[in-house]
């Protein structure tokens, strides 16, 4: 959790692939912590063609059931068919926006929100944005894209940064 946190956690990502990974493993983090996730983290690289937007896309049936037998996921039929979707949905919006990310970092006018929270106990589960950005992505076919979850995406993405105003990581990702 710590290198997590210090090399990753609130980094601008613009790109479509890293989004998509993101998008998916936040999506299953879902009910779950997220270090349960991180530890499944290599096995969700194999067995969704290292988050390739294009080939999950193109799964099958028989993929869906390859993926529910894999202990290195998560095997949740809604979570697995909802990262399968969410594929074809990114590729429709990269059809109309030229990518994913120009599309999400569209609802925060390209640049970082840049909070100043003071503690942990001052970040919000989610946001306006949070809650904007949700309803456009269900409004496009993507599922398990709550206000929640988006937010965490935008903590994650980098589209907020989210680190509180003590922790090194703040300064340095407010330059973004």
């Amino acid at each position: 959790m710590v290198a997590y946190h210090d090399r990753e956690w609130g980094v601008p990502v613009r790109d479509d692939r890293a989004l998509f990974e993101f998008l998916t493993l936040e999506g299953a983090q879902a009910g779950l912590s997220w270090m349960t996730i991180l530890r499944k983290r290599e096995g969700y690289r194999r067995a969704f063609a290292g988050f390739d937007p294009e080939a999950v896309a193109r799964f099958t049936d028989a993929d869906v059931a390859r993926l529910l037998a894999d202990p290195a996921i998560v095997r949740n039929r809604a979570k697995v068919g909802s990262a399968i979707a969410n594929a074809r949905a990114l590729l429709a919006v990269r059809e109309q926006a030229g990518s994913f990310a120009d599309h999400l970092w569209s609802f925060v006018d390209g640049r970082p929100l840049q909070p100043s929270r003071g503690a942990l106990s001052d970040l919000p589960a989610e946001t306006p944005e949070a809650r904007t950005i949700s309803r456009d992505l269900k409004r496009r076919g993507f599922g398990f894209v709550g206000p929640t979850i988006v937010y965490s995406l935008m903590q994650a993405c980098g589209l907020v940064n989210d680190h509180v105003t003590g922790c090194f990581r703040w300064a340095e990702l407010s330059r973004s």
